[in-house]
């Protein structure tokens, strides 16, 4: 039996080293890592180090990565004297529509239960405080006093809150000074692109190393968490599409059969690449021929990449309470509905991040007190996730365009397709 599954990491190694890709590098480290669980459980033990620097390293881009690209966001992208009506409209789309797959992918894990039945280590979790908070404390602990001592405690709300007063501020002064702003937030915001990059070439020995200990500890049972995982991902990605988007193209009396037409191809590029970007050019193309005017739709589909991720939103929701789930660390309505809260601002503005949502999630799990372990299971089959995630991303910012040219009045009907 060892041999077959030696024969089988073998396999996997070997064809990560064709493709040259980290997808594929993350899954033959996810095969090593169960060969070394299931027959070297003490090295599997040992080998926790990798992905404990990894989740280090995670956590030091978070900050500074909210703050350049919200900044960007909002002062270089949302100044409403030159977006003016279709951009107040789209934003109020984008947050009504996000906020709705955060609340459906909330639903979605507390029915199944995903992540009931991991073991995280007892010395990993930090439990919630037990102390009850009123509303106004919640409240008051929103804005911070001292952003380092926000960035310090892995504060990200108040670090989200702190970075959206900036941007109203920078948006707010004379153009040339804004522009100075604007451009050290874009070089902060691209210098930690790259270093998200860096980062993400330990992802592999982090996911084996996560794996390896995991089954030492625990055994193959970790297996069906996951599997449930995905299929909780999956089923909520449906239902997101058959009770929310379905509805909002009926109210807003957008042809369905032909606007389905239309996105099946950049929605399979997107599928098949996992990248949101992949698909842009189809899919401004694939819009405009079904009626939406160019001026709409070059604005709404580019400003939702940042603002209206309809499926990584849904996933960074369930995600979280997996983690909680795993941590076996209860959380209540009220904390939930404050994680989404949390998500609902921390997911806008990081489109263009690789892993962006590892890093939206670790931030968001370190807020509330949880362990970070976790992610690293998850991302064993993250690639799978991101298929379906970035799908419905592509159909939201799709379908918001056409919305927003209806709510306009300037869908062109002439140029529909028979």
């Amino acid at each position: 039996m060892e041999y077959i599954q030696l024969a089988a990491v073998a396999a996997c190694v070997f064809f990560a080293f064709k493709r040259k890709k980290l997808t594929y590098w993350i899954f033959a480290s996810l095969a090593a890592g169960i060969f070394i669980g299931l027959n070297f459980p003490a090295l599997g033990l040992e080998l926790k180090i990798f992905s404990d620097i990894f989740l280090r390293l995670i956590k030091t881009i978070v900050a500074p990565l909210l703050f350049g690209t919200l900044v960007v966001g909002i002062a270089g992208h949302s100044n409403l004297k030159q977006v003016g009506r279709i951009g107040i409209k789209s934003l109020i789309y984008f947050e009504v529509v996000t906020t709705l797959a955060l609340v459906i992918g909330l639903v979605a894990i507390n029915l199944s239960g995903a992540g009931i039945g991991i073991d995280v280590k007892p010395g990993d979790v930090a439990e919630l405080p037990q102390v009850k908070q009123s509303a106004k404390d919640i409240i008051l602990h929103t804005f911070p006093e001292n952003i380092a001592k926000a960035i310090a405690n892995g504060e990200v709300l108040q670090v989200v809150v702190f970075s959206i007063l900036f941007a109203m501020g920078a948006a707010l002064v004379a153009e040339e000074k804004r522009k100075t702003m604007i451009a050290f937030c874009e070089s902060l915001s691209e210098v930690m692109f790259k270093f998200t990059h860096l980062i993400m070439y330990a992802a592999p020995l982090a996911v084996g190393g996560a794996i390896a200990y995991t089954i030492a500890k625990n055994g193959t049972e970790v297996f069906d968490n996951l599997l449930k995982l995905l299929l909780t991902l999956y089923g909520a990605l449906v239902a997101f599409i058959v009770l929310v988007l379905l509805p909002i193209a009926w109210l807003a009396k957008i042809p369905v059969r032909k606007f389905i037409n239309a996105v099946t191809e950049p929605v399979s590029i997107a599928f098949a690449t996992a990248s949101s970007e992949s698909a842009l050019p189809k899919a401004i193309l694939a819009m405009e021929k079904i009626g939406v005017p160019r001026k709409i739709v070059a604005f709404v589909i580019p400003t939702g990449y940042s603002f209206n991720l309809d499926g990584t939103t849904l996933y960074l929701s369930l995600a979280s309470v997996f983690v909680a789930q795993a941590a076996k660390v209860p959380m209540d309505w009220s904390a939930q509905l404050l994680m989404v809260f949390t998500l609902m601002l921390t997911s806008k503005g990081v489109a263009g991040v690789p892993r962006a949502s590892l890093v939206i999630l670790a931030g968001t799990v370190a807020s509330f007190n949880l362990p970070s372990e976790p992610i690293l299971i998850i991302m064993g089959i993250d690639a799978l996730m991101d298929m379906g995630r970035t799908a419905v991303n592509v159909v939201g910012n799709c379908l918001a365009s056409a919305v927003v040219a209806k709510w306009e009045g300037e869908w062109n009907e002439e140029v529909l397709p028979e």
